[in-house]
């Protein structure tokens, strides 16, 4: 079907007048993280600190520095101010005077990350001690990944080593004036693009007594209770139990609560407190201060002088971005997308072009011409994806093809004679675009997703593609440009997709899964599809030959010469000089209309049964092209989970002629063809080469891109990157109505906050705090491009140093368990030839003298060798010896390996060993990893008890779920051995219960409901996380960042929605309550043990034994 054409007036055109706007007055916006102290407050902005008067006016910069500082909080007494910083790389905690200085680090263990936006950072400074002697902050140093997540630490402003509260794990937190109990949130989401969530995981808010671990709950509502503040007899907070984030008083002796502001439009974030009288906040990127005394609220104006260092224009380099390259029609240039911009690059000699030069506009898929005069294209710079020509010396506009698209486009393939665009749609709609008139035909509509596999034929007749059916199987299509028609050209019952044409029109090549040798599990008699893909061609015409057919060696007879022969030649000759005349003349008659090209013939009739394979041994294949005599094919191994395959991508080549595979290149990351068929442009860990398509050939050209540089104009890219942001959630959002939300109004009340985007974090706060209003899990904003220094290496030895106050030396309490067998549980301190023993004190690091005045992890950062520690068992040099290990750098693993050790012993002591325990961390390659790893070895006993407390998430529930289902059909019995063996081989034949809590997220929310809808057991524990809409990233963002978009919910079988928003709820409700785990206690393993047994004696579920010698005498 044809489209008509309509003018539209762009979304962007508007917001780019807005975007550009002066500001009415001098306040500044997006001033972040405020703390207030008497009448001064303190803020982030731009990623550096800034001080104002509480009352309003110009802000003093108090930090500069190309990473960021962030979470400032003065001391009690107002005369210094922490706050968490990148100085040297990662995220730790310093001291700075509040009039300016040189900072001070506090902490050196090394910090996790960089962390995703949603995640928050490391070493978040959360405030002082009543008595100014010391800084509260939020960590993961301890996180174990499965009870401890984050946790509260305080860490003296003398130094020393950070002491961990007793609370398990915590988010905020503020102490009481006089320093014996703390308000804090157990949970720690304050980063979450999330509104109104009221998931297993909304925070609430405890009071805990310090001396007795006794807890209070502070006005428990189903939704977010954060940001903690402790003034006098009373506790202020912020909840958005309303919708929208606003502050509330309670009052513990009267158990009370109150609201004390009324916004709608815009929440209340990270209040804080002088622990006086006074919080101060954040409310549309403005502050705001509310008197406790007063019950008052009030703007104050403040006005950051804008130095502008994160916005300054300026030529910056596009290698990093580079997002998708391409040959000129003879190889002569190559053609490169990057950083936004379409750019073409010489193979040897000669400039580099930028053609679109655009800091305000997102540039994609650029296609060059066959006669190489223009280069097609996608951009954003309407406002909505559109196709656009432009010359390729690029001195010219681009010209835009297209107005009425509203969406995601695809790349513009050139027909052979130049006539013609074909290109796809976020919709999986296929279009095929006239030069000269602007006509738009609808050619095909892929309703099971994108359409990115269609191919011209030799001058353009007709275009091929794949469409999948209700069984996401493909088949091959042909699309006629004559008839207008679309024809089915291969049947229903495999897999074919990527057609490619022969060049001389009698073959259409493509690929199809049909070779299932399946490979063949050691681990369980099961089976995974492997190198299942096969080469085949579909002969168009009838009176086509098959090129592989049967060979056979004859005898070549002399033909006798002709008498005429000599007269003959000279009559080819001379007709071949009238012949030159000739076509001289038609090119240089201008005005002689252009001959429509001769189009391929297909015989439609019969053609799905003339196909034929190609003799070549099916692989893991993808990226089909034909060359004249020539295959082109790309061959991988078998893709894995948690590590790379056995066989990197190579480029092969099949020569029709000899029947033979050759490998062009190694470890590829894609190629490209240039029109004519005679070079490759391939790509290999991030560098280009240009090679000839013949084995044989050793010629390689490697390309400079060092010349893609971009005039970057930030405010430019940032509104760029906005607009493009709203409009894949608007086209990519998993339901049409947006949860109901106006996107539109959203949008632009977001939009008036980008005049204010000092910093690209600053970008990625607001964007979050858009997609966050969807009231959605998974709406994620990620990366781009700011500076963050290069993090320190830290040699961790997997154990826990202890300051022994009377000795002031530091010694081991914990060596943390490894399986030195595997190198990513290798715990150091355990390895053969390492002697050393929990107890021990640590005198020296390397010869360094360490006390109590000093960090143990200070004396180790920057180190990669081998680590010296000078030990005794006494506090001091006399008896002391000498030991080495080599660091890890990283202990999280070692301290999910030690947790899940103690619950195993736990169990296995708790059920005489009757019971097996496996903890799955994700579900993902680690989760997978896991399960594996423990489930076989345990599946004999009677009982089995599957954690996914903090799991977080992936894709293989379904793997594990169809593991744990298996039923019991029947035994068998041998002569080897009086056990019986299991059909299915590996069934689990016994009672199981699943543990799950608040942090058991997205495929980890899913695996503990079809744990329950299989009948397989109860779930015990706490509400889960309650995300299940899934995600896709659908490409880079202009300077390399990403959004995920949620795409795709989970159902029921009866097709209802299912778990978002709310979460799984336990068949058996119990909370990990703070006392009880101090005490050692994990009351969900311990309900989980006893429901086990209590199941395994009411109902025994025990394999048969052998029955009597079967008697065959009779």
């Amino acid at each position: 079907m044809r489209v008509d054409h309509f003018p539209r007036i762009s979304l962007a055109t508007i917001a780019l007048s807005v975007i550009f706007a002066t500001p009415a007055s001098a306040q500044t916006k997006l001033l972040r993280f405020p703390d207030i102290h008497a009448d001064q407050v303190v803020f982030c902005h731009g990623g550096d600190l800034w001080r104002a008067p509480a009352g309003g006016g110009a802000a003093i910069r108090i930090t500069a520095h190309p990473g960021q500082e962030l979470f400032p909080k003065f001391s009690p007494d107002g005369k210094q101010i922490a706050f968490t910083a990148q100085y040297d790389g990662d995220e730790q905690v310093y001291v700075v005077p509040t009039e300016g200085g040189v900072p001070r680090q506090l902490t050196y263990y090394p910090a996790h990350g960089p962390l995703a936006p949603r995640w928050g950072y490391d070493n978040q400074v959360y405030g002082w001690t009543p008595d100014g002697k010391a800084v509260l902050f939020r960590s993961l140093r301890d996180a174990d990944g499965g009870r401890t997540m984050t946790a509260l630490y305080t860490v003296s402003v003398k130094g020393g080593l950070p002491v961990k509260l007793p609370m398990p794990t915590a988010g905020a937190g503020d102490f009481s004036p006089d320093g014996k109990q703390i308000v804090y949130s157990p949970l720690f989401r304050d980063f979450r693009t999330w509104k109104r969530y009221q998931g297993g995981w909304a925070q609430n808010l405890l009071i805990f007594d310090l001396k007795s671990y006794s807890t209070q709950d502070v006005s428990p509502t189903k939704r977010t209770e954060r940001d903690p503040m402790w003034i006098g007899d009373e506790i202020f907070f912020v909840s958005d139990r309303d919708g929208t984030l606003n502050l509330y008083k309670y009052t513990p002796a009267s158990d009370e609560t109150r609201q004390l502001t009324e916004n709608k439009k815009w929440d209340v974030r990270w209040a804080s407190s002088d622990n006086d009288h006074q919080i101060v906040y954040e409310l549309d990127g403005e502050l705001r201060i509310y008197d406790v005394k007063k019950d008052t609220d009030t703007s104050i104006s403040i006005e950051v002088p804008q130095e502008g260092l994160a916005m300054r224009p300026s030529r910056y380099s596009a290698e990093d971005n580079i997002e998708d390259y391409e040959l000129s029609p003879k190889g002569e240039r190559a053609l490169f997308v990057a950083r936004g911009d379409v750019f073409t690059v010489p193979i040897e000699k000669g400039p580099t072009r930028n053609l679109t030069n655009s800091s305000d506009a997102h540039d994609r898929w650029a296609r060059w011409s066959p006669d190489g005069k223009k280069i097609a294209f996608i951009s954003d710079r309407s406002g909505e994806d559109q196709v656009y020509l432009i010359d390729q010396d690029g001195l010219e506009k681009p010209e835009q093809l297209t107005t009425d698209f509203e969406g995601m486009l695809y790349a513009p393939e050139w027909s052979p004679c130049g006539k013609r665009l074909a290109f796809s749609d976020k919709n999986g709609k296929l279009y095929v675009l006239t030069l000269e008139d602007k006509s738009l035909i609808e050619v095909a509509d892929e309703k099971r997703g994108s359409l990115d596999d269609y191919a011209w034929s030799p001058h353009g007749g007709y275009l091929a593609f794949s469409l999948r059916d209700v069984s996401e199987f493909s088949s091959l299509y042909i699309w006629s440009t004559a008839e207008d028609k679309l024809r089915r050209v291969t049947g229903p019952y495999a897999n074919e997709y990527e057609p490619a044409w022969d060049p001389e029109g009698n073959y259409l090549f493509f690929l199809a899964d049909r070779d299932f040798a399946p490979q063949i599990s050691t681990i369980e008699w099961n089976y995974a599809g492997n190198r299942e893909v096969g080469v085949f061609a579909l002969a168009l015409r009838s009176d086509v030959s098959n090129p592989f057919a049967p060979e056979s060696d004859e005898v070549t007879i002399a033909k006798e010469e002709k008498k005429d022969a000599g007269k003959e030649a000279k009559k080819d000759d001379k007709d071949d000089e009238e012949k030159d005349e000739k076509e001289d003349d038609e090119e240089d008659d201008d005005d002689k209309e252009e001959k429509e090209p001769e189009y391929i013939k297909i015989d439609f009739k019969g053609l799905a049964e003339r196909v034929i394979r190609v003799p070549v041994e099916a692989e893991n294949r993808s990226g089909l092209s034909a060359l004249e005599g020539k295959l082109l094919f790309v061959d991988r191994g078998a893709s894995f989970y948690g590590r790379e395959s056995y066989a990197k991508p190579a480029l092969m080549v099949f020569d029709m002629k000899e029947r033979e595979v050759s490998t062009l290149a190694e470890d590829i990351g894609g190629y490209a063809l240039s029109h004519d068929l005679s070079k490759v442009l391939i790509e290999r860990d991030g560098a280009y080469q240009l090679i000839n398509p013949d084995p044989k050939s050793t010629d390689e050209k490697t390309l400079s891109t060092s010349g893609l540089m971009v005039d970057r104009v930030p405010t430019e890219e940032w509104a760029t990157i906005f607009d493009e942001v709203w409009r894949r959630f608007r086209d990519f959002f998993y339901v049409k109505n947006l949860h109901g939300y106006d996107w539109e109004e959203i949008g632009e009340r977001y939009r008036a906050l980008l005049p204010y985007v000092a910093h690209r974090s600053d970008l990625n706060y607001v964007i979050g705090e858009m997609i966050a209003e969807l009231n959605v899990g998974h709406a994620y904003i990620q990366g781009g491009d700011y500076e963050i220094p290069d993090r320190p290496k830290v040699a961790l030895p997997g154990a826990r140093f202890e300051l022994d106050a009377k000795s002031n030396r530091y010694r081991i309490v914990k060596i943390f368990r490894g399986e030195n067998q595997e190198p990513k549980y290798r715990a150091p301190l355990t390895e053969v030839g390492v002697n050393i023993s929990e107890g021990e004190y640590v005198l020296a690091i390397n010869g360094q003298k360490l006390t109590g005045d000093d960090n143990p992890y200070r004396l180790l950062q920057h180190k990669t060798d081998p680590v010296t520690l000078t030990v005794n068992s006494k506090p001091r040099m006399k008896g002391s010896r000498k030991v080495t290990y080599r660091p890890v750098f990283d202990e999280s693993k070692l301290l999910y390996l030690d947790w899940v050790k103690s619950n195993m012993d736990r169990v296995d002591k708790a059920t005489k060993g009757r019971v097996a325990y496996l903890h799955i961390p994700d579900m993902s390659d680690e989760g997978i990893y896991e399960f594996i790893k423990w489930f076989y070895p345990q599946i004999r006993k009677e009982g089995l008890i599957v954690d996914v407390r903090a799991n977080g998430g992936g894709n293989v529930s379904q793997w594990i779920i169809e593991r744990l289902d298996n039923k019991l059909l029947g035994t068998r019995f041998g002569s080897e051995s009086d056990d019986p063996g299991t059909y299915p081989d590996t069934v689990f034949h016994g009672h199981m219960v699943c543990i799950l809590n608040q942090n058991s997220a997205s495929d980890g929310d899913i695996f503990p409901y079809r744990f329950r809808q299989a009948g397989l057991g109860p779930l015990i524990g706490m509400r889960s996380w309650g995300g299940v809409v899934g995600i896709s990233g659908r490409g880079p963002l202009l300077d390399g960042g990403q959004v995920y978009v949620p795409l795709s919910a989970t159902n029921g079988p009866d097709g209802k929605w299912i778990i978002e928003g709310h979460g799984v709820d336990p068949d058996i409700e119990v909370e990990n309550d703070p006392k009880s785990v101090i005490e050692g206690k994990d009351p969900q393993l311990e309900r989980a043990i006893k429901e086990v047994l209590k199941r395994m004696k009411e109902h025994p579920m025990r394999l048969p034994q052998r029955p009597a010698d079967p008697v065959k005498t009779e």
